[in-house]
C-alpha cells in the first residue's frame, strides 16, 4: 500500500512540472556543444526560443536548406531574443549528434543559435512534452511559457515540400512580434509537426 502511495505521488509530481503555455516553463540545465552546463534561468529577463531539433529529420532538413530557420534565428538572435536548440536523440537513434557534430552543423548550416543542447537521455524534451522535430516554444522575460507548437501552418496545410516557406504563417515570429507588443498570443499553443522525437 505505501508503495502504491509513493507511487502516486511520483507521477503526480512528474505531472505537475510539465510545462505549460501560461505558466513558468520548468527550469532545466544541460551540456552545450562547448561543454558548458546551460540553464534556462539564467536567461531570466529575456525572450527564449526553444526549437527541438534533429538533422536528419526530412523536415528539419527542409527548414535548414531553404535557410528558411537560420533567417529566423538571425533575426530574432539579432533582436536580443536568445535561441536555444536541443537535441533530444537517444544515443544511437537517428538524429544524435555528439559536441564536435553539433559545432560542425551550426557552422555548415551557417547557423546561429546562442546555444546547441545536447538532451541525451530526453528527460528535458519529456518534461516539455516535445514530440516532433522541430517542436517550437517561446518564453517571455519573466519565464512564462507563451507559445507552444509548430513553427508555422504549413506542415498542417500539407505544404511544406511544395511552398515557398516565407509564404507561411510562422507561428514563432507572430509570437516575438506579439510579446514585442504588449499583445496576448491567439494562437499560444498549436499541432506540431515532423518527425517524431527519438527518445
Amino acid at each position: 500500500m505505501k508503495a502504491k502511495i509513493i507511487l502516486i505521488i511520483f507521477f503526480a509530481m512528474n505531472i505537475f512540472s510539465l510545462a505549460k503555455v501560461g505558466e513558468t516553463a520548468p527550469n532545466f540545465s544541460l551540456i552545450n556543444q562547448d561543454n558548458k552546463k546551460i540553464s534556462l534561468e539564467e536567461f531570466r529577463g529575456k525572450k527564449v526560443v526553444l526549437e527541438w531539433t534533429n538533422h536528419e529529420c526530412p523536415f528539419v532538413k527542409r527548414h535548414y536548406e531553404t535557410g528558411n530557420m537560420q533567417k529566423l534565428q538571425k533575426e530574432l538572435v539579432e533582436n536580443d531574443v536568445i535561441w536555444l536548440s536541443i537535441v533530444s536523440s537517444a544515443k544511437g537513434k537517428q538524429g544524435y549528434i555528439d559536441q564536435d557534430q553539433a559545432k560542425e552543423l551550426t557552422l555548415t548550416r551557417d547557423a546561429s543559435p546562442n546555444h546547441v543542447l545536447l538532451d541525451e537521455d530526453g528527460s528535458v524534451g519529456k518534461k516539455f512534452v516535445a514530440k516532433t522535430t522541430p517542436h517550437m516554444y517561446v518564453i517571455d522575460e519573466d519565464g512564462v511559457l507563451k507559445y507552444q507548437g509548430a513553427i508555422d501552418n504549413l506542415g498542417t496545410m500539407g505544404a511544406l515540400f511544395s511552398t515557398d516557406l516565407s509564404k507561411g504563417v510562422n507561428f514563432v515570429r507572430e509570437a516575438i512580434q506579439n510579446l514585442n507588443a504588449g499583445l496576448e498570443i491567439e494562437s499560444s499553443s498549436t499541432r506540431p509537426y515532423g518527425c517524431s522525437i527519438k527518445y
